[in-house]
């Protein structure tokens, strides 16, 4: 079955880790999807149940300690190079989950039902299966490599342009002449001010 033709509510993704994948990672964002939403099965049926609806049984602060929770999966599927459109619709499932769950009496039962994280974790599955090209960290990387370069490249201008004038080179900056009779004068204003 393809990425595009998934049903949500199925099982994750469960085919072997693509090369270049922290396996370590996806195992911790496994147990946290399977505590989150499927850590008990309820007595009598196949249903299960994890720790997202119970701490959503909490006023207030459940929700928001199982949101943080569920971002965890989030985070981890962006360090492992999940593509940006996987992780908005990832962040869109938190935040069903959040709102829906924040609803009084409602709220468990879109806890129990909606089942965000296992729904993040096939989306990063699938994600990371199909080798996804256009990765936050992987662009991030690239700005910051080209960053450093362009930096590299700076420096030696300054450097060279240094090492020039120190030789007493006439040339300053790219083709530009300078005559150098002495220290440069840069003229300052003052106004004074009248104080009374």
């Amino acid at each position: 079955m393809t990425g595009d033709d998934r049903d949500p509510f199925a099982e994750p993704y469960d085919g072997p880790v693509p090369d270049g994948v922290d396996e370590a990672a996806v195992d911790r964002m496994r147990l946290v999807a399977k505590v989150m939403d499927d850590a008990v099965r309820l007595p009598g049926t196949d249903f299960r149940v994890g720790a997202d609806p119970v701490l959503g049984v909490l006023p207030g602060v459940g929700d928001v300690v199982a949101a943080g929770v569920s971002m965890y999966i989030v985070l981890e599927s962006a360090r492992l190079g999940v593509s940006y459109g996987t992780l908005v619709e990832m962040l869109a499932n938190v935040a069903i989950d959040v709102a829906g769950g924040a609803i009084p009496y409602v709220g468990t039962v879109v806890d129990v039902m909606f089942k965000s994280n296992q729904r993040n974790l096939a989306l990063a599955l699938d994600d990371l299966a199909e080798g996804a090209s256009d990765t936050v960290f992987a662009s991030v990387e690239d700005a910051a490599t080209d960053a450093l370069e362009g930096a590299a490249d700076a420096t030696e201008e300054v450097v060279d342009a240094a090492a020039d004038a120190a030789s007493g080179d006439e040339t300053v900056g790219a083709g530009t002449t300078a005559e150098r009779d002495g220290p440069v004068e840069i003229p300052i204003e003052v106004e004074d001010e009248d104080v009374e």
